[in-house]
């Protein structure tokens, strides 16, 4: 591509000797730089990365003004070095267009990749100020140090990856996570939709849209990376109340559009939520139209808002759009288009009979007679996991009481139940607090400390999912939840060693909850995990690790030395990843305390940082560089 760009330019660069009016070298530069300068708002984990750039960018223009002034046409040598610094330019465009209009779920992925392409930019920018041609130019002194100084910058222009948080790493690694049948990750759902952006209707339309494109440039390859993109991009609209899609197959507008290819369907036609046809288009109080079908489910799950302008409804009515109906219908008559089925009677039957059998339920649950309340527990705990409409009907009805006191009953299997009922229910932010309102804390913690197997695994999970909510953390930490924590980390199943890991990695977000765990002994565990390779759990061993050793109790742990000796390992022969992580605990042990420094290199650190440098990710290098510079000034203390 690029090379076809050069010999696009370098013919137009033959006819500018001939005819200046015909070609313009330096407004052609300048129309690339002002085009990349109108990109709109960035992903949020390359945002960062993409401002520098086009920072840069920016501080070209008045070098290219400079550059207008100059006797024209250029020589052949000038219109020579335009040519590479166009090509540059367009690489770079291209990637912040990616960053721009990319999908946000897709980058966040790919990340280390995007910005290793960042450090290529930054490479041919450089090469193309490596070559200028002032002499021949006769560029000015003034203009030459503006040159200098903006070649000096892009070679030490640096990739980060400041912005893939460790926090936004832990939660995608949870969401992807292969080996959980629960709805324990759930819940971290709306935490990721905030980070990534993705919480509209309008974003979730849009990133619809990015994702079918990615699918299509991939052509059939990387299969199981496009479903498992597809499938967050169904857990995130099912927060939003909008129905999910294969967004390859589903009949939305694109696959109508295949079916019949010379139609093109009037935008105003297309519901917002789904963007497909309407069959029954109803007004809601804002003014907005939609799918009658698509806005009562947006009701039902506890929405008081209009999807498409966020603003506050006052009132869930809605009106008929006769006249576009009328208008939709006259359109699909003379075009021979075909509205598709929308009703389902037996999902319609099903929701029916939650609405008339959660009241009930939650009614048993308070009965005298032991085995009609563990079956209406375990039927909440069924019909709470099934959809959010239930979730927010069990709340509704007050089912989230009674729940709560079900979790000190002495039969086992009702504790089970029910604090599984609770993990299901709290996926709902709203619930998240009720249940923390009714003091489920210290219950749950008991039901963790004492509870069957199971329970105590679903006691972790739902521990996870409430401590979404940052005044939840501490409430755990203040009702010492971290010790029966980090105990399930040390002594349960490879599902409960999971489970707590994830909640202890949540929870150590939380300062004062740094210190809590590590006097409960989680170091420990944690060095028990990143020995045992085959329990699969060493980058999110690292990831606690990485947010403890920022507290001094925590350094002082985890600074002995069959610790370091275990860094060192990992920066030698682990993954990537690991060693990316080994070497940020290692920077930060020894950023506070030279001994550690010097243990390291007891261990051959060193041989493994020069390697680090020259090979690693992205981050692992910054890390690898600074722990140099700290072995180079303690030698020379």
């Amino acid at each position: 591509m690029a090379m076809e760009r050069e010999r696009e330019l370098g013919n137009e660069s033959n006819e500018s000797t001939r005819s200046e009016e015909e070609y313009d070298p330096v407004a052609e530069v300048q129309r690339v730089i002002e085009s990349v300068v109108q990109f709109g708002d960035y992903r949020r984990t390359q945002r960062r990365e993409c401002h520098n750039l086009v920072r840069r960018f920016k501080l070209m223009l008045p070098i290219l003004e400079e550059l207008r002034d100059l006797p024209q046409p250029f020589p052949k040598i000038g219109v020579a070095w335009l040519v590479k610094f166009k090509d540059a330019l367009l690489f770079a465009k291209d990637l912040l267009q990616l960053c721009s209009q990319g999908s946000k779920i897709h980058l966040s992925l790919e990340t280390e990749g995007i910005m290793v392409t960042f450090q290529k930019v930054y490479e041919k920018l450089s090469q193309a100020f490596d070559g200028v041609p002032c002499d021949e130019l006769g560029i000015s002194d003034e203009v030459k140090e503006q040159l200098d100084l903006m070649h000096v910058q892009l070679r030490r222009a640096r990739r980060r990856t400041d912005t893939q948080d460790i926090e936004l790493a832990m939660d995608m690694m949870v969401v992807f996570s292969e080996e959980d049948d629960r709805n324990s990750d759930s819940a971290i759902i709306e935490r990721l939709a905030k980070k990534l952006e993705l919480h509209s209707v309008e974003d979730l339309n849009t990133e619809t849209m990015a994702i079918r494109n990615l699918a299509e440039e991939r052509k059939g390859q990387q299969i199981e990376s496009t479903k498992r993109i597809i499938a967050l991009l169904n857990k995130f609209k099912r927060i939003a109340g909008m129905e999910e899609t294969s967004v390859l197959d589903d009949p939305v507008a694109p696959k109508m559009l295949e079916r019949c290819t010379s139609l093109v369907i009037p935008h105003e036609f297309l519901c917002p939520i789904t963007l497909e046809i309407m069959t029954d288009p109803v007004i809601i109080a804002s003014g907005q139209t939609y799918e009658r079908e698509s806005i009562d489910k947006w009701f039902r799950t506890n929405h008081n808002t209009c999807p498409k302008t966020r603003q506050p409804l006052e009132h869930m009515s809605l009106a008929p759009n006769c006249a576009l109906r009328s208008l939709i219908e006259e359109w699909c008559v003379n075009n021979k288009f075909k509205l598709p089925k929308k009703y389902d009677s037996a999902q319609e039957s099903s929701s029916v009979d939650s609405k008339e059998e959660i009241p009930a339920l939650v009614e048993s649950l308070g009965s005298i007679h032991l085995e009609e309340q563990r079956k209406a527990v375990e039927k909440i705990r069924m019909l709470s996991k099934e959809n959010a409409e239930n979730r927010v009907l069990v709340a509704e009805r007050g089912g989230i009481p009674p729940l709560v006191q079900l979790l000190s009953y002495p039969d086992s299997k009702i504790q089970e139940h029910a604090v599984t009922a609770l993990l299901n229910l709290s996926i709902d932010e709203g619930n998240k607090r009720l249940i923390s309102k009714e003091g489920a804390i210290p219950a749950i913690i008991e039901v963790l400390d004492n509870g069957s197997c199971v329970a105590k695994e679903n006691s972790a999970a739902t521990l996870f999912s409430l401590s979404m909510l940052d005044e939840i953390k501490e409430i755990v930490g203040q009702s010492n939840g971290m010790a029966p924590l980090v105990n399930l980390l040390k002594n349960g199943t490879v599902r409960g060693k999971k489970d707590a890991i994830t909640a202890l990695f949540n929870l150590s977000l939380n300062h004062a909850n740094k210190g809590r765990a590590i006097r409960a002994g989680i170091v420990t565990p944690l060095l028990q995990l990143l020995k045992n390779v085959n329990l699969g759990m060493i980058d999110e061993a690292l990831s606690i690790l990485l947010l403890l050793v920022t507290n001094s109790e925590g350094r002082h742990e985890i600074g002995q030395l069959t610790f370091i000796e275990t860094l060192v390992e990992f920066m030698r022969e682990g993954t990537p990843k690991n060693k990316e992580c080994a070497a940020s605990v290692l920077l930060e042990l020894c950023s506070n305390n030279s001994s550690f420094t010097l243990a390291a290199l007891q261990f051959g650190v060193y041989e493994h940082l020069m390697e680090i440098k020259q090979s690693g990710t992205n981050r692992a290098q910054r890390k690898a560089m600074a722990i140099l510079e700290l072995i180079a000034k303690s030698e020379q203390i």
